[in-house]
């Protein structure tokens, strides 16, 4: 099993929106552009076909295209996580051997969803999942998506197998990151990667390894920034990177009233900055209207940037 992760891995490993044209026509010009634009902020590997990349939303096809054209365009360069999530473990399989063989680094899983797992169901599941793959795996804990927590035990009962090499968390819950870290306290190669952005910085303080950030397809440069400032325990660096954390956080996501606002406004604003040619969202979403880009093009507009990106 070669790959080229470090262990554990480490840094900014931005979730890649999907770029579309439509709901079945992946937009290979505006993919090169994104993974060109992060690859140059520095970030240290290449999530993709997770929440922010509307996994759930994609045919198999179209998620098969974007291993294949994320491996063609990265070129070995980061190393490249594919996420594998599904209601079918055979489905999952399959998906982790088209990452194998377009040259991915690992794959990440969440739990399937519909009928929640128990605790025992979940660890089962994962035990009967990971030697059918051909690549290392990260566990992904989404609960508010998919109904179920990995506990920590279970976390550290599916980690007896050293094939699985890390957990991304987004559970936005410091306490539970902190406890799901402490169970895996005999794996110092075991990486503890964070899903919120807002919390990147308090989690690698306290000893976590990274972050997989969504805002990082907008501005690598400042979530690279973020989690080095950490890592040094660069306090005062820190909080002042903070606060454009939040001022992103706070009106690019936050413009209209649903879940999908996140997704909405973040793949609008790459749009206006030319990173993405259109900001198509998968069914059943709709990308936002005049109004709400009108305001999307204003938060832009409140940070200072210059050329593209971020003055830090």
């Amino acid at each position: 099993m070669k790959t080229n992760l470090q262990n554990p891995l480490c840094g900014i490993i931005p979730p890649l929106v999907t770029p579309l044209k439509d709901n079945e026509t992946l937009d290979i010009e505006s993919l090169e552009r994104l993974i060109e634009h992060l690859i140059q902020g520095g970030v240290n590997g290449l999530f993709i076909l997770g929440t922010t990349g509307e996994e759930q939303s994609l045919s198999y096809r179209v998620r098969k295209q974007m291993i294949e054209e994320t491996c063609r365009i990265n070129q070995g360069r980061l190393p490249v996580l594919a996420c594998i999530t599904d209601t079918s473990i055979v489905e999952s399989v399959k998906l982790s051997h088209t990452a194998a063989d377009c040259g991915a680094s690992g794959v990440v899983s969440a739990p399937p969803y519909y009928f929640a797992t128990g605790q025992p169901e979940l660890a089962e599941f994962y035990e009967e999942l990971v030697p059918q793959l051909p690549l290392p795996i990260f566990l992904y804990n989404m609960p508010s998506h998919v109904k179920v927590s990995f506990d920590p035990q279970t976390v550290h009962r599916i980690a007896q197998n050293p094939q699985v090499v890390g957990f991304k968390d987004s559970s936005a819950n410091g306490v539970y990151f902190q406890s799901v870290m402490y169970a895996m306290k005999d794996r110092p190669d075991f990486a503890m990667l964070v899903g919120p952005e807002e919390m990147t910085g308090q989690c690698v303080l306290m000893g976590g390894h990274g972050g997989i950030n969504g805002g990082a397809n907008l501005f690598p440069e400042l979530y690279v920034a973020m989690y080095q400032a950490a890592k040094s325990h660069n306090i005062a660096e820190v909080l002042r990177l903070q606060q454009y954390i939040m001022q992103i956080s706070c009106s690019i996501y936050k413009v209209g009233k649903h879940g999908s606002s996140y997704l909405k406004g973040l793949k609008c604003a790459l749009s206006i900055l030319g990173i993405i040619n259109d900001d198509f969202v998968a069914s059943p979403f709709n990308k936002f209207q005049a109004p709400e880009r009108e305001k999307i093009r204003q938060a832009l507009e409140n940070l200072p940037i210059e050329n593209g990106k971020l003055i830090l």
